[in-house]
């Protein structure tokens, strides 16, 4: 990973005042954008910001207050500020001091990046946290280089803290990994691991299916796997769930991954091992309390939470699937989401070509997920 820096915008100075802030909103309706303020934002924006920008800025997004601005119907920009309640490990120190208030994500769509529709929206959302009360603003998690010159020439903007890339990957952490198919995600995790891109020891694959493909990754990759297959004519469900979770509570993991898992987990299992993530082909709801998620197009369809979500989708007549990666609770496919990305549907696609396409697409998700629960650590 690479070195990280916060930096900071002191609010009080003239370039956020009342008369900046009206000259940067009229600068972009001149250009012919729509702006306006909103807390939170709509279901197709937030599935906007998953699909053009990466699958973990939707959360952040509904946490906070947004400037968004439009090109007629379509998003061209956003700006987050004052989210609430976002755990991210830099957001520990700078951003808890006293009159400190956090901006971003930030997001310029492809066509409008260049023009200074950028700037303005920055101008634009730091005066917004001034209004709010805020004399200085922090801008997290900023990659050095270009983007810190950019927001140093645009705002003034200093870096006050650095963070070692090395140090979200020092530490690996102790997962065990659930499957019980071909392990397609699970092999995305094996050359994660490889290439240095997630930080986490593999201690066991175990399957639920004595024949799952996953066990002939792990043997390949040298991952300590087990097939512990219910047998229902020797032990009753809850004798099984038992047995599975002391398999699981003997390899004392600060993970595990549910990477096509086809067994619901009890409840005293999912209470034993909180740090739990899943998997699924769909894109579910941020507000999981939700039956139902918006696109980006604006179409809306049923939250698909069962084992054939595509299947599902395309009896119902979606324009689009997806991936999504959540946190597991006692409910199932209902824990807060970590990261998501909306996919469309080709007309006439089948499942199976779908499915092919949504398989890389997982694995970014998945991936996304794990480094976001890295980073919340």
């Amino acid at each position: 990973m690479h070195d990280l820096v916060n930096l900071a915008v002191d609010l009080r100075s003239d370039r956020f005042n009342a008369e900046n802030c009206a000259r940067a909103v009229e600068s972009i309706s001149a250009a012919g954008f729509s702006v306006e303020r909103l807390q939170s934002g709509p279901d197709p924006f937030l599935a906007w910001i998953d699909m053009e920008f990466g699958g973990a800025w939707s959360s952040e997004a509904l946490a906070g207050k947004n400037l968004i601005v439009r090109s007629g119907r379509r998003y061209a920009a956003f700006a987050t500020y004052d989210p609430q309640g976002v755990s991210y490990a830099w957001l520990r120190g700078a951003a808890q001091e006293p009159g400190t208030g956090v901006f971003g994500p930030f997001g310029v769509a492809p066509e409008f990046r260049g023009s200074p529709l950028g700037e303005n929206v920055l101008v634009a959302t730091l005066c917004a946290l001034r209004e709010a009360g805020y004399a200085r603003a922090l801008i997290p998690a900023v990659g050095e280089g270009a983007l810190v010159q950019y927001y140093a020439r645009a705002c003034d903007a200093e870096v006050v803290e650095r963070f070692d890339g090395a140090h979200f990957t020092s530490k690996r952490y102790r997962t065990v990994v659930l499957a019980s198919g071909n392990g397609s995600n699970f092999q995305s995790v094996i050359d994660g691991v490889a290439a240095g891109d997630i930080p986490l020891d593999l201690a066991l694959l175990l399957t639920n299916r004595a024949n799952a493909y996953a066990l002939e990754r792990a043997g390949i990759a040298g991952v300590a796997h087990v097939a512990f297959p219910w047998d229902r004519k020797a032990q009753s469900r809850a004798e099984y769930d038992r047995a599975l979770l002391e398999i699981v509570r003997r390899e004392e993991p600060d993970l595990l991954l549910l990477l096509g898992w086809m067994h619901v987990l009890d409840d005293v299992f999912v209470a034993a091992h909180p740090h739990t993530i899943n998997i699924h082909p769909a894109f579910l709801p941020l507000d999981q309390r939700r039956d139902e998620v918006g696109f980006p197009d604006g179409s809306v369809t049923p939250a698909f939470r069962g084992a054939h979500a595509v299947r599902d989708a395309l009896a119902w007549g979606s324009r689009w699937v997806g991936a999504s990666c959540h946190r597991v609770t006692l409910e199932a496919d209902r824990g807060p989401v970590l990261t998501r990305k909306p996919l469309a549907i080709a007309p006439g696609e089948t499942e199976e070509a779908i499915l092919d396409r949504l398989h890389p697409l997982e694995h970014r998700v998945l991936a996304g997920g794990i480094r976001r629960w890295v980073f919340e650590r």
